[in-house]
């Protein structure tokens, strides 16, 4: 990775930065784009979302969920679910994905310093997300969601 990976919490002043955001084709389903995720957040309280900044430029996104939105995966009040993530096309393929999930613990931790775990649900056949949730030492405990578009393997990260 060439510059420096941020990531810090969304206001609504950054709005203007996800008005043009792509994903590569063909990963459109496989996740909420940012606007989406964005206006879940105003309704759910519970969900706050963060940018990952490389440089000054807006690379990827993600939601943080707490409470109740995080049983319906898994049993732990004190898990947070990951949900909503993605890197811009753009900027895929220079490590940030894995740059990111690196530094997701200290951000958890400094914002819900209760959590004990961070969880996310990946579908079954993104074999590419899953190479990189596990090299960052996610793990697979054999839970399992529908989604909107199949199964999803919900994974598992101690914190």
């Amino acid at each position: 990775m060439e510059a420096v990976l941020k990531i810090v919490q969304y206001t609504s002043n950054d709005r203007h930065l996800f008005e043009n955001y792509q994903l590569k084709s063909g990963q459109e389903g496989l996740t909420a784009m940012p606007l989406e995720a964005i206006e879940q957040c105003k309704i759910d309280c519970d969900r706050y979302p963060f940018i990952i900044f490389v440089g000054m430029l807006p690379a990827g996104f993600f939601v943080l969920q707490k409470g109740n939105g995080v049983l319906g995966y898994h049993q732990n009040s004190k898990a947070i679910l990951l949900r909503a993530y993605s890197i811009g096309a753009s900027f895929q393929g220079r490590g940030i994905a894995g740059e990111m999930l690196k530094q997701l613990p200290v951000v958890v931790k400094e914002n819900f310093s209760f959590a004990d775990e961070i969880i996310l649900a990946v579908n079954k056949e993104n074999a590419a997300a899953q190479h990189v949730y596990k090299k960052a030492g996610f793990i697979d405990k054999g839970l399992r969601a529908v989604g909107n578009i199949g199964e999803q393997l919900i994974l598992h990260k101690k914190i």
